[in-house]
């Protein structure tokens, strides 16, 4: 058979504009965030913006280093001290997120599948969506004292909502075609929740948790700067104490930098699991 690309009169300038593609190198992730820092950068240094006010990017980063590596100091509590804020921070992140993940799937699969179970359970969690987690606080603390179990409580509190009614909205939209499916098949009825539903709701349950993750991360600094002591968000309310803006965007980064990076574990977690979906 002749081959019949060497005769083809398209070219690449030809093709249709829906299969036209913009190639960006591979580090085009990074192109944005380096351009702000290169405009922040040359803001600050040209007096365009106050350094006092809002410091620049290599100020951050020195302040950074002092906090991540500098000598313990009883006086300067922003002296070596990040890594174990960080630490601090992560662990009530993972403590609050397992507890929502560990309630908020199952219950919201339950609630997705059974009409009966939506009815019991649906008011309540939509009374208490809107209530704002700041709000629980006076009761986180007068119930679990200023400690690591008060700000647990919050991040799970808050994390399991988006988990729970992602969870439901998965399971909801199964397609029955599926289910009648596994019904011929010999799939017991009792057995179409766990073999049918969950599998068919995991990219909703995957976007849930990822929410969920997300919203932890806001939710430690709210606990961490009025429920709790040590973290991220005790840093970040220390240096807004102490008037010190370069501390204040360091923290402000940290916090960014590890919810991306939780994300990022959450988001190759799906994938794997979900190669067959497209969704995620």
């Amino acid at each position: 058979m002749a081959d019949t690309r060497a005769f083809s009169t398209e070219s690449p300038a030809a093709a249709p504009l829906g299969r036209r593609r913009l190639r960006l190198p591979r580090g085009r992730r990074l192109i944005v965030p380096a351009t702000l820092l290169v405009v922040w950068q040359a803001a600050s240094s040209t007096g365009t913006i106050d350094a006092n006010t809002f410091p620049a990017p290599t100020t951050v980063l020195e302040s950074w280093m002092i906090w991540a590596n500098g000598e313990r100091n009883a006086v300067a509590w922003y002296s070596g001290t990040w890594l174990e804020y960080v630490l601090l921070s992560a662990r009530r992140v993972l403590g609050g997120f397992l507890v929502a993940s560990l309630v908020g799937v199952p219950v919201g699969l339950v609630i997705g599948w059974s009409r009966l179970a939506r009815d019991l359970a649906d008011p309540m969690i939509q009374v208490m969506r809107p209530i704002p987690i700041v709000a629980w606080l006076p009761f986180a603390t007068f119930v679990f004292g200023i400690q690591d179990t008060a700000a647990i409580f919050l991040i799970a509190l808050g994390a399991f909502f988006p988990i729970v009614l992602n969870s439901a909205a998965g399971a909801e939209r199964t397609p029955r075609v599926l289910m009648r499916a596994a019904l011929m098949l010999g799939t017991p009825r009792r057995n179409l929740l766990f073999r049918v539903v969950l599998p068919s709701a995991l990219p909703s349950i995957f976007t849930g948790l990822r929410l969920g993750m997300g919203l932890a991360w806001v939710l430690v600094i709210v606990s961490e700067m009025l429920a709790v002591k040590g973290g991220l968000g005790y840093a970040l309310w220390s240096a807004y104490q102490f008037i010190r803006m370069d501390l204040i965007v360091a923290a402000m980064a940290s916090v960014g930098l590890l919810g991306f990076v939780f994300d990022v574990l959450i988001l190759a977690i799906g994938r794997r699991a979900l190669r067959w979906s497209p969704t995620i």
